[in-house]
């Protein structure tokens, strides 16, 4: 919006220098819905140049309907290449032609962009059938809302009290008996749970290894007290040596060799991703078993493990406990969170989960809606305006306008809230003249759209027709819609926009609109500012006072 009010001073369409050797035309600058008109191109070339035209089933907005043969005209030595299309367009409107493409001996050379405008076919009023005007429909109410709302904090309520009652009757468990469960018998269930996990058939052979000796290597660090589990092999068969000796036990060599040959052959299922065949794997884990066996039967009877103390006890009694209530906790939260889900599912199906989303997580223009309205006069001459926000001046305004455009102006003023890539975007642009000015409308409309095909936005259609505020005062209306990129992720999005020009003998004011397009809430809002908008005339030399709202602002409830 920095621009947008200098382009106000435009009373022509910027002209575009047209590139040496390529002219473009049309033959008519209004056609109607449908019609087909002309556009003729024409490239100046040396005898023997070659010379490519553009081809394609549209231009811009516009369809081509047929590409007539190429004329050649020689004309001072050189040669006149003409190239016709018939052009045509289904929805009125003003449309451009867009730059063109045209290739002289592998240089392109572009054309000026051309402006058509498509009219509607005019209906007779007086023979075309008038139907009535439909009943008014009441708006529905939106108080069933804050019913469920109610409704649902009256359940969590109730829900939070039971829960509060069962903890309080909770006892904690006084004693939890635990059976003693050996070392050898420990062993025994983990290789029953082994079998059932039936890893072998399923081709797990690393994981069936790696537990196989972890069952080894608990019973070992249980019994002789050894660092079974974080030893490697070599190291774990030299501290079960030194253990046994050391309790004077009586182990064979020969078990210390098949132990290891149990452990070597886990490591590399493990580490080498080896497979040894069916009757290998039954022998070490029948030398697994056999180890533990043995080592149990050499036990001495001081290193027979203890029951566990009485302060063990409570421990164990005490996670057992807080498990437990874990487990009621999870339990109540699932609950209660499957009741919000339901109710949300329930509001999503009944009234649509778009408009679930936008009354419990928020919408930005709704927000705006629903706001507290401001309204207030802006610039000279004057535009009165109600706005869910205040439009805050911007100061850079005389930035981008020419000198001898500056030297013509007696006051200049923007007001603006948000911006040409935010979710919703108003703003009000007033110039004074020191000089009566003849201002074309039409022209400072073009000047935007240059303006903002500079800042990325693509696609731009427009509409324009004649408008009358509430209060009567006539000016002129654009609309359509445009792509607008993204500055950071440069994604593009759709977005309608309006604006509102009201011009007279030494001044002319604007009211730009801008927003997503098919936001509901935001349509809402551009209906509610269009009827409070009022333009008011430029008081005489001497009598104009400047009136900034953030300073000066009549609100209304």
């Amino acid at each position: 919006m920095k621009t947008y009010i200098a382009l106000l001073l435009l009373a022509a369409t910027t002209a575009f220098a047209q590139q040496p050797g390529v002219q473009a035309s049309i033959d008519s600058a209004k056609i109607r819905i449908g019609s087909q008109f002309n556009l003729t191109l024409k490239a100046t070339a040396n005898k023997g140049a070659k010379v490519s035209f553009p081809a394609g089933k549209n231009f811009g907005q516009l369809e081509v309907l047929e590409a007539y043969p190429t004329d050649t005209i020689e004309k001072d030595g050189l040669y006149e290449l003409v190239k016709k299309y018939g052009l045509t367009q289904f929805d009125s409107g003003r449309y451009e032609i867009p730059k063109l493409p045209v290739i002289i001996n592998n240089k392109t050379f572009q054309t000026k962009p051309l402006t058509i405008e498509v009219n509607n076919i005019v209906v007779d009023t007086l023979k075309q059938k008038m139907y009535d005007i439909k009943p008014v429909i009441a708006a529905e109410s939106r108080s069933w809302l804050w019913l469920y709302i109610l409704g649902g904090i009256i359940i969590l309520g109730g829900i939070g009290y039971l829960v509060f009652r069962y903890y309080k009757k909770l006892k904690p468990v006084k004693e939890v008996k635990q059976e003693y469960v050996s070392p050898k018998e420990k062993a025994r269930i983990s290789f029953n749970r082994l079998e059932r996990a039936d890893l072998l058939s399923k081709g797990h052979v690393k994981e069936y290894y790696s537990e196989l000796a972890n069952i080894a290597r608990a019973y070992l660090e249980e019994t002789i007290r050894i660092p079974a589990m974080e030893s490697t092999t070599t190291e774990l068969i030299d501290a079960m040596r030194e253990a046994v000796a050391r309790k004077d036990m009586r182990i064979d060599e020969s078990v210390y060799e098949e132990f290891e040959k149990v452990l070597r052959n886990a490591d590399m299922a493990k580490f080498a991703l080896s497979r040894p065949d069916g009757h290998i794997i039954a022998q070490d884990r029948g030398r697994i078993e056999n180890t533990i066996i043995i080592i149990d039967k050499n036990l001495p009877a001081e290193v027979e493990p203890i029951e566990p103390s009485e302060e063990e006890k409570a421990r164990q009694a005490e996670i057992l406990l807080q498990k437990k209530k874990r487990q009621r906790v999870l339990a109540v939260s699932g609950g209660v969170v499957g009741l919000i889900v339901g109710i949300a599912i329930y509001i999503g199906i009944t009234k649509g989960f778009d408009f679930l989303k936008d009354n419990l997580i928020g919408h930005p223009t709704k927000e705006l809606l629903d706001a507290e309205w401001v309204k207030s006069e802006y610039g000279i001459p004057p535009v009165t305006i109600e706005t869910p926000k205040v439009l805050k001046r911007n100061t850079k305004v005389y930035k981008n306008v020419p000198k001898e455009a500056v030297q013509n102006i007696s006051e200049m003023q923007l007001f603006e809230y948000g911006s040409l890539f935010d979710n919703f975007h108003v703003a009000v642009a007033t110039i004074v003249f020191k000089q009566p000015v003849d201002i074309d409308l039409l022209k400072a409309f073009d000047a935007t759209a240059k303006e903002w095909e500079a800042q990325g936005v693509t696609g731009i259609l427009q509409k324009q027709e004649g408008f009358k505020t509430e209060h009567g005062t006539e000016g002129l209306r654009a609309y359509g819609t445009m792509t607008i990129p993204d500055p950071v992720t440069k994604e593009k999005k759709r977005a309608e926009y309006e604006i509102m020009y009201f011009k007279q003998q030494q001044g002319v004011q604007q009211v730009m609109i801008i927003h997503e397009e098919g936001d509901s809430y935001a349509k809402d809002i551009v209906k509610r500012i269009k009827n409070s908008v009022e333009f008011t005339a430029v008081k005489q030399q001497g009598e104009q006072q400047a009136q900034d709202p953030e300073q000066n602002q009549q609100q209304q409830p």
